[in-house]
This record gives C-alpha cells, sequence and structure tokens, in this order.
C-alpha cells in the first residue's frame, strides 16, 4: 500500500465518534521513533479518524493562516478536491493540496488522494529524513538562533535536506498511484486527477505537483506594489518535452479541430481517451503511452516580501490571468472570505467570456504567509458560509460525511425565492438538465457535450467496458 501510517488499533478504534484524534494516535509524529510494520487495517484505520484530526479542513472554510472554498460547476458532480493540514508534521508546518479529478471516477480518485496523499508524504519524510544523520524532529525544527556554522557545511546541509525532501515527493506520487491501481471498488482505468501540493516549513516551500492545476505567490516588488510569481508549470501535453515523451512510449499527441488550441492524448490504436494534461494520477489506459505521474518538485526560500499563496484548479485559471487572482484575493475585505470571492469572480467571468459553455468545477485554497487571518469574525462573512454549505447539501455539491464517505450528487440548484412561473420555468430547466446528464450503462461516456471549454477527455477507449477488474 506504499507509504501508509501506522497506527495503534486498539487505541485508535476505540475511540467515539465526534472525539478529536491526535496525529500520534494515526502514527505520523514527525518525531523519532520506532514505527511498527504498516498494514492494511492500520491505514483503513488511519483514513478512518482523518476527520477528526485538528487543525485540518477539506470543505468551505478557513483556518488560522488559509481559506479554502469550491464551488461546483455545470458539468454534474464536483471532481475538485482541497485540503489544508496546519501543524502537519510539527507546529510551523503546514500542508496545502488542491486536486481535480476527470474521467467517470474523477470525484472518487481526487477525493482518495487528497485523503491518502498527504499521509503517504508524510510518512516518506520520516523514512528518508531518519536515514540521514540528523533526526526528523531536527529537520522540522530549526533553531534560527542556534550556532553558527561554516558556510559551505551549510550548503551541504541544504542540498541534502532538498534531495530529502524531493525524494519524499517523488516516493510518495508514486505510492498514490500504485494504490489507485490497486483499489478493487475504485475504476481509475480512464479516470484520474491532477495534484499541487505543497509543503510550507518555516521559511522554506517545498512543493511537487502533477497536472493542470496552478499555484501562485503574491509578493511586493521594490515600488511595493503586488505581483504574481507562477510557482509552477502547467503540465500539459503541448510542452515539448511532455510530448517528447508521449510520442517516444508510442502516444499521440493532436489537438481536435473544433480546439486546435488543445493539445491531447490518445491512444495509438484509438482516438480515445484525448487526455488534455501530460501527468495524473490514475488513468492507467494511457499510463503505457506516456503520460506519468512522476512529479515536477520545486523549493524556495520565502522573504518578507511574500504575501500569500494561491492553489486552484483550471476552472480558475482558464477564466482569469495570475495577476488578476492576485488583485481579487488581495483586495477581498476579509481575508477569511478571499477564497469564495476569487470563486465568485471565476464564475462570473465564466458567464462573460464563455457564455455558450458550461462553467468548470473550482477549488481554491489562498495560504497567507504572515500567519495571520482576520481580526474578529466577520458575522456577514459567516452567514455567507453556512448558506453556502447548506446549499451545498441541498443542491449535491459532493457532500461528505464525517467518516470520508460522499452522499450521491446531483446538479446544483440555487435556493432564490422565485415567483410561481419563475419555479415552474426553474424546474423544467433541472428536470431538463438531470435528464441531459443522466446516462445508462451502454451509453458511451463522452466529455464532448459542451460540459466545459477544455474537457479532460474526450471519450474512453472502445475496450474499457471489456476490461477485466483487478
Amino acid at each position: 500500500m506504499g507509504g501508509c501510517v501506522s497506527t495503534s488499533s486498539s487505541t485508535c478504534s476505540s475511540r467515539s465518534n465526534g472525539e478529536k484524534v491526535s496525529p500520534e494516535c494515526l502514527g505520523i509524529s514527525m518525531f523519532s521513533r520506532k514505527r511498527s510494520r504498516r498494514t492494511f487495517s492500520d491505514h483503513v484505520i488511519a483514513l478512518k479518524h482523518l476527520s477528526s484530526i485538528p487543525n485540518r479542513i477539506f470543505t468551505n472554510g478557513k483556518s488560522r493562516t488559509s481559506c479554502i472554498y469550491t464551488q461546483q460547476g455545470r458539468k454534474g458532480i464536483n471532481q475538485d478536491a482541497m485540503i489544508v493540514w496546519e501543524d502537519f508534521m510539527a507546529e510551523d508546518v503546514t500542508f496545502c493540496g488542491v486536486f481535480d479529478g476527470h474521467g467517470p471516477h474523477g470525484h472518487l480518485v481526487a477525493r482518495k488522494v487528497r485523503d491518502a496523499l498527504p499521509l503517504k508524504l508524510m510518512s516518506f519524510l520520516q523514512s528518508v529524513e531518519s536515514k540521514g544523520n540528523g533526526s526528523a524532529a531536527d529537520c522540522c525544527n530549526e533553531n534560527p538562533g542556534s550556532e553558527v556554522v561554516d558556510p559551505d557545511k551549510d550548503q551541504v546541509n541544504a542540498d541534502k535536506v532538498d534531495t530529502q525532501r524531493r525524494e519524499a515527493f517523488l516516493q510518495s506520487y508514486k505510492a498514490m498511484d500504485k494504490e489507485l491501481r490497486s483499489q478493487p471498488n475504485l475504476d481509475c482505468f480512464c479516470s484520474g486527477s491532477t495534484a499541487i501540493t505543497l509543503v510550507k516549513q518555516g521559511s522554506n516551500l517545498y512543493m511537487g505537483y502533477i497536472g493542470d492545476s496552478r499555484a501562485i505567490l503574491a509578493s511586493k516588488d521594490d515600488n511595493d506594489s503586488m505581483v504574481a510569481v507562477q510557482l509552477t508549470v502547467d503540465l500539459k501535453p503541448d510542452l515539448p518535452k511532455e510530448a517528447e515523451r508521449i510520442k517516444q512510449c508510442k502516444g499521440r499527441v493532436f489537438a481536435l479541430q473544433d480546439e486546435p488550441e488543445v493539445q491531447r492524448v490518445w491512444l495509438p490504436f484509438d482516438n480515445a481517451p484525448g487526455l488534455a494534461m501530460a501527468r495524473a494520477f490514475g488513468d492507467f489506459c494511457v499510463k503505457d503511452y506516456g503520460v506519468i505521474s512522476v512529479p515536477e518538485f520545486s523549493h524556495r526560500v520565502l522573504t518578507e516580501r511574500d504575501k500569500f499563496i494561491v492553489l486552484a484548479s483550471d476552472g480558475v485559471w482558464d477564466v482569469l490571468s495570475n495577476k488578476e487572482v492576485v488583485d481579487i484575493v488581495s483586495s477581498a475585505p476579509t481575508r477569511s472570505s478571499a477564497a469564495r470571492i476569487l470563486v465568485d469572480c471565476a464564475a462570473r467571468e465564466w458567464k462573460i467570456k464563455y457564455p455558450t459553455s458550461k462553467m468548470d468545477d473550482c477549488a481554491v485554497v489562498c495560504l497567507f504567509l504572515d500567519g495571520k487571518m482576520d481580526l474578529e469574525s466577520d458575522n456577514e462573512e459567516e452567514q455567507c458560509l453556512s448558506s453556502a454549505a447548506l446549499q451545498s447539501n441541498h443542491s449535491g455539491i459532493a457532500a461528505e460525511s464525517d467518516d470520508g464517505h460522499n452522499s450521491e450528487p446531483s446538479l446544483q440548484r440555487n435556493t432564490t425565492v422565485r415567483s410561481a412561473e419563475e419555479n415552474d420555468i426553474y424546474k423544467r430547466a433541472v428536470a431538463e438538465a438531470d435528464q441531459e446528464t443522466a446516462m445508462t450503462e451502454d451509453q458511451k461516456w463522452s466529455g464532448l457535450e459542451g460540459v466545459t471549454r477544455v474537457n479532460s477527455l474526450v471519450q474512453l477507449p472502445r475496450f474499457s467496458d471489456e476490461r477485466q477488474g483487478p
């Protein structure tokens, strides 16, 4: 199962529902201690108690240093997922992630990755750091007031930590994809997810990512103006390096006539699946033809000029530029409302720029680097978020229970008050939409139904229905 964490079933399984579970209960303390052999039941227990871990949020809301928000598009179920986990390995460590699913089961893949990948990354960080001379506790609790060391030696140590972090990201992504392939109840053959993940440890920012979700940094320039710095590269088939790898593996890369600007990945023997990204979790139908789950890794040292980081799925970047996103977040009336306001702005831009297309799902994480949120609670903002949460429960925005399971979603529906005539029109529109998105088992799944401006997949391979399960 890869880098699953170790737990004590006798302690963790006896906790009552709703009781907060400490990270130590899941075996994810970063301090040096001997770890027992991990088992499948340990992994199940760890995932079961994730929702009870303090300082971990994955639904619309805010934390001590961040706010997150997601909104379903108009293609049915919301396939985006997100997470902020403060005190991830130590008090000064934060994990953030955004995951954009695609394909028939993309929503399940995205949420599976959201829940399991942080645990794997944490486990591999423990493993690679324990192999070094220093303990994991020393790595995550650096003391800036310690004695001065030789600059050359300090650089060697910094390079060593970089190598360890890179290895942890690579191994955790590899283990995550391996677990998805072996899942008996989750078909990832033609479904997958992007991933953009970061670990902020003090002033150090470590990032790993695959797919076309993006992260940007808002920073002050010499003129004290806010500028946008793109931290990631959209890993799409139009990048020469990505296209070359895919073609060397006998995959094909070309664009459709009606969307010449979108390069896609195709099987060598079938005009499917038409994947609009070069790296992803899952999508095993094209994993032998150049699509990989190996993440790009980067390390950046933050400065006082750096103000906040925004992670978002492509539903935001399709309609807003990096600078526009920075301006929207920095001008939000409250920090806790920044993610929601950004998604609202993206929704409006979808209607303006692509009136004939259906809006894509949007997920946003705003991480404020000074470690502060609003000084006092904004009652109006809380009411807005509560209203959005209620609307999600009644409209089908992929509501999730405390144990991580998802209720059956449907199209999002507004809860505004309408006249009788408007209500009739609305009901007919909803019925037509439900009928349009309903699929029988003998129908071929297709992404070319005006779902979004750029669909992640075009269609499933013809042989996918006959594929035997693992």
